[in-house]
């Protein structure tokens, strides 16, 4: 039927080759990385890769083909389910609101990671001072000279007194 395909007769693909060619190259417009470190990143994950063969995938004509292990490289490094990688770029982002939404997921995790740390070491403190109770006032005394601020100081306090920072 006239207009099921496009120009060329092909069927786009959900998941296709061509859409993680498309996706590496925005991916690494994000980070704002050069094909040169995208390729050294590629190589520090397994699969030796150089600046060339990047551009290639990003711009040859024809196109230099992805074999899985490079595909799942691709994955790793830019910290995507392979499925993702494999998908389509979505419609309306540009580049600003791709590298806006970039840093906030990054961020997200950080915090995250940096909530488990602190909660794991107050918890530490707490199962301390649990073990040793004349330990208890110079730990806190500690903790203000150390963070400098008293209001802090009394918030981190008020969490080893309660066993826990969650």
């Amino acid at each position: 039927m006239a207009g099921d395909k496009p120009e060329g007769g092909e069927v786009p693909l959900l998941y296709s080759e061509g859409n993680v060619a498309a996706r590496v190259a925005l991916e690494r417009e994000v980070r704002g990385w050069s094909t040169t470190e995208l390729a050294e990143r590629v190589t520090r994950a397994g699969i030796k890769m150089n600046q060339t063969a990047v551009w290639r995938i990003e711009n040859g004509t024809p196109r230099r083909r992805i074999n899985l292990d490079e595909a799942l490289a691709f994955s790793r490094v830019f910290e995507l389910p392979l499925e993702e990688l494999m998908s389509p770029p979505l419609e309306g982002l540009d580049i600003d609101s791709r590298r806006l939404v970039q840093e906030a997921v990054e961020a997200f995790y950080e915090a995250r990671d940096a909530r488990d740390r602190l909660h794991h070491a107050v918890v530490a403190i707490a199962d301390h001072i649990n073990a040793h109770p004349d330990s208890s006032r110079a730990i806190h005394e500690q903790c203000l000279r150390l963070m400098g601020d008293e209001r802090d100081a009394r918030t981190l306090s008020g969490d080893i007194e309660d066993g826990g920072h969650y």
